[in-house]
């Protein structure tokens, strides 16, 4: 079989974790930041994890 390819904008954005799961970065944190509050531009710093809804498909872009 060939080698699959990794989904290049996913493997940008995402990153597996050493127990398989995914973290990401936070949206909304970019620009037009002065209307938004400073507790709120506090809590979108940093990464979470990916829902497990979405993990199947992250699983499938990003196979290695």
């Amino acid at each position: 079989m060939p080698k699959l390819k990794s989904h290049r904008g996913a493997a940008k954005r995402f990153k597996k974790t050493a127990t398989g799961k995914f973290k990401r970065g936070h949206a909304f944190k970019a620009h037009i930041l002065t209307s938004k509050e400073r507790s709120r531009k506090r809590k979108l710093k940093g990464t979470t994890m990916v829902s497990p809804q979405d993990t199947a498909k992250l699983r499938r872009m990003l196979p290695y």
